[in-house]
């Protein structure tokens, strides 16, 4: 099988071992970026468009296309979902569509889907400046999260709890989008909706994360992953852990949620990463993207629940219903992290080899390097990379992740001014 993978400005070399993954399913992935470098992937699979506008990009797909025959178009870019759209119907190949993938990639329009289609959501307001924001306070009542509605990896995400804090951390947020990465890799020329600051009501409680499948009227929950981040005023998403201890009754809660919002946000046969967050023993949609989870998450649900999204990925570009099954955990304790310094330039990252080898190691990806400039909350939300162990318990899976993690040694020159 032959698959197009797209993204409009490539994100370094991050979905490289994505792409293997695929490849290592038996397919034959061809790659298109709109910018990219000119050795990313095999010279015979590999094209550039030149351009991030997406009339340029459909060209060069059709033109590719017409050559090669792919028989589905893929991203896992958050970045790149809606490029994907666009492709994939000009092609005439499978598509989530246009509007489903706008909805699916801009919060606002997201949160108004879940609105329309009775999916329980925190209240919400979209704040165009800061008195809006501080209006949406009086209203929906401190705290409150503040979030860009085309944002992604928690990039300017805050609680702000009181209208002091709320107006440093509009500042910033509205500041920070400007040059946000995860919106200036989208594909020019398309509308995405309003770039700007949406105002969220807080939710007190538990936070899981789940890769799922859309497939016609049904909804499965492929993997749960419990979100164990001791929670300040910003979200790295930085320790998770695998299988949940959610209830059964608690699982069918949430796919009631999660069922009801994909539907919303008009998915219907699509791979799902979606977040929930319990208020008052309620399960409420955070947000579903149509791609899976990053970080190590894909290898958590295999591992702790015989799902594999990456396969999902690879059918569903092809039109073809994905080997899924609700949610069934195996057992194996999973903890995976985020590698997180302090803000700066990276100058040098060492992984031992003992570390590098250690077999309870699932996942170790290193996405610094040296040169790799650092920003943290409130500037950004850069991280090192990230790191996967398994284990009996929690205890120990979680044990082995944080002392590997602390052998890998890591230079930062501090950035000033």
């Amino acid at each position: 099988m032959k698959l197009l993978a797209i993204e409009a400005s490539q994100n370094a070399t991050y979905y490289i071992s994505r792409y293997q993954q695929i490849e290592a399913l038996g397919a034959e992935v061809h790659v298109l970026n709109g910018i990219g470098t000119e050795d990313f992937w095999d010279a015979d699979r590999y094209r550039i468009a030149g351009s991030k506008q997406i009339e340029d990009i459909v060209t060069a797909a059709k033109i590719w296309h017409a050559e090669e025959e792919f028989e589905g178009v893929l991203t896992f870019s958050e970045s790149g979902v809606v490029t994907v759209a666009v492709v994939a119907e000009a092609l005439g190949l499978p598509s989530i569509g246009f509007e489903a993938a706008r909805t699916s990639r801009n919060k606002l329009l997201m949160r108004q889907a879940h609105e329309r289609g009775s999916a329980a959501h925190p209240g919400f307001r979209h704040a165009p400046d800061i008195e809006a924001a501080l209006k949406a306070g009086d209203e929906l009542g401190y705290p409150l999260i503040l979030k860009p509605t085309l944002g992604a990896a928690s990039n300017f995400v805050f609680k702000v709890d009181d209208p002091e804090e709320m107006r440093a951390r509009f500042a910033d947020a509205t500041s920070g989008i400007e040059t946000m990465t995860w919106a200036l890799m989208e594909a020019d020329g398309l509308d995405l909706g309003p770039n700007g600051i949406i105002v969220e009501g807080y939710l007190d409680g538990h936070e899981h994360l789940i890769e799922a499948l859309a497939w016609d009227d049904e909804v499965y929950l492929g993997s749960i992953v419990d979100r164990i981040t001791v929670e300040s005023g910003t979200f790295d998403d930085d320790v998770h852990h695998a299988p949940s201890s959610l209830t059964p009754e608690q699982i069918a809660a949430v796919h009631e949620v999660v069922r009801d919002a994909a539907h919303a946000q008009g998915l219907r046969r699509s791979v799902l990463h979606a977040e929930v967050r319990f208020h008052q023993g309620k399960p409420f949609i955070l947000e579903i993207a149509i791609r899976p989870g990053g970080g190590g998450l894909d290898h958590m649900a295999r591992i702790s629940a015989g799902h594999d999204p990456i396969r999902c990925v690879a059918d569903v570009a092809r039109g073809i219903r994905p080997d899924v099954s609700h949610y069934a955990p195996t057992g194996v304790h999973t903890a995976a992290m985020c590698l997180i310094s302090g803000a700066g330039t990276v100058e040098s990252i060492e992984v031992p080899t003992e570390v590098a080898e250690d077999p309870a190691l699932f996942f170790l990806k290193i996405t610094a390097t040296a040169g790799t400039l650092i920003k943290r909350p409130p500037a950004g939300n850069n991280i090192l990379g990230f790191i996967g162990a398994t284990g009996t318990s929690l205890t120990e899976a979680l044990t082995t992740a944080h002392v590997a993690a602390g052998r890998i040694r890591t230079e930062m020159r501090p950035e000033h001014g």
